[in-house]
């Protein structure tokens, strides 16, 4: 369906700046090797420590001291080296950082090993809900209103999650909470009969522009947006009462327009049956007569009491 409101929900979205970093992989090894080598270096110092003090003992001080450092030496770095096996599991990813710059992103599950002396900072890619609190704004009518939505999302850029916004988590739930007022101040509540969308009913297409203005929100963050929904919306309790009057006389000022159209049909119907079927010549003033009585009878609406005529039809 085409917007026909006067103007898109999408002219307010604010410009967000364009990301300065981007996702790339980090180049690691195999966890389960590089435990292997670390073990064996640790081993081979400890042996080295074993020698250096029997060298020591036996007098041999240049021998034993040498093999007493590297041995040293070697236990440290295996140590250290130990510091580099990452686990990572299915669902989310490290961030790798070495001296405060960016060096790439661990995606890949399992058990893998980088420089020990990176940070690592987890960040998780399971899709996630954000559920907005109740909100009470006003539509485009001035009326207020209660809306609450839920987002479906998830970290796309990890990179751009961790390093362009202070709390990527935060940031989306702010992002969604003012898209939120955006679009429910930017169409009425109810459309009236006009040709207008409206939030209560142009669900769809309201949810799909919803969507949309998130995701331009939280792009720079990182963040995809899967889906967007409205999940409560309803008149504040101050109007409530008085936008279900309103909703219920159009209800009735409906029904009764259909009665009426039901009744005039029906009323032609009778009189063209009759002069078909030469049952009763009626003149003017009869056939006035007999329109209003069925007139009163099909659109009254309570029971009509019947007046039962012993004189002539004139009388």
């Amino acid at each position: 369906m085409a917007d026909t409101s006067g103007g898109g929900a999408l002219d307010g979205v604010v410009d967000m700046p364009a990301p300065h970093t981007y996702e790339r992989q980090v180049r690691a090894a195999n966890g389960f090797v590089m435990l292997g080598v670390a073990t064996l270096i640790v081993l081979a110092g400890i042996a080295l420590v074993v020698m250096g003090i029997a060298l020591l003992v036996s007098g041999s001080a240049a021998a034993g001291l040498t093999a007493l450092i590297v041995g040293v030496l070697a236990i440290s770095t295996g140590f250290v080296m130990l510091f580099g096996l990452t686990a990572v599991a299915p669902g989310e990813a490290r961030v790798v950082q070495l001296l405060g710059r960016y060096v790439g992103t661990l995606r890949n599950p399992g058990f893998q090993w980088v420089n020990p002396i990176t940070v690592r900072r987890r960040v998780s890619t399971r899709i996630r809900n954000h559920e907005t609190d109740v909100t009470k704004v006003n539509d485009a009518d001035g009326n207020p209103i209660q809306i609450a939505t839920v987002v479906v999302w998830q970290v796309e850029d990890t990179a751009q999650a961790v390093f362009e916004v202070d709390d990527f988590v935060e940031f989306v739930a702010i992002q969604a909470e003012t898209a939120v007022r955006h679009i429910a101040g930017t169409y009425p509540y109810d459309a009236h009969g006009e040709p207008r969308l409206s939030l209560r009913d142009n669900a769809d297409e309201i949810n799909d522009q919803l969507s949309t203005e998130i995701a331009a929100r939280v792009a720079s963050a990182g963040v995809k947006v899967i889906e967007s929904r409205i999940i409560h919306l309803a008149y504040a309790p101050e109007i409530a009462h008085a936008m279900l009057r309103r909703q219920q006389a159009g209800a009735v000022v409906a029904a009764r327009q259909r009665i009426v159209e039901g009744a005039v049909g029906m009323v032609e119907m009778a009189l063209a049956r009759l002069a078909e079927h030469d049952v009763v010549e009626l003149d003017e003033e009869r056939k006035a007569a007999m329109v209003s009585n069925l007139l009163v009878v099909l659109v009254g609406d309570r029971d009509t009491q019947p007046v039962v005529n012993t004189g002539t039809l004139y009388q």
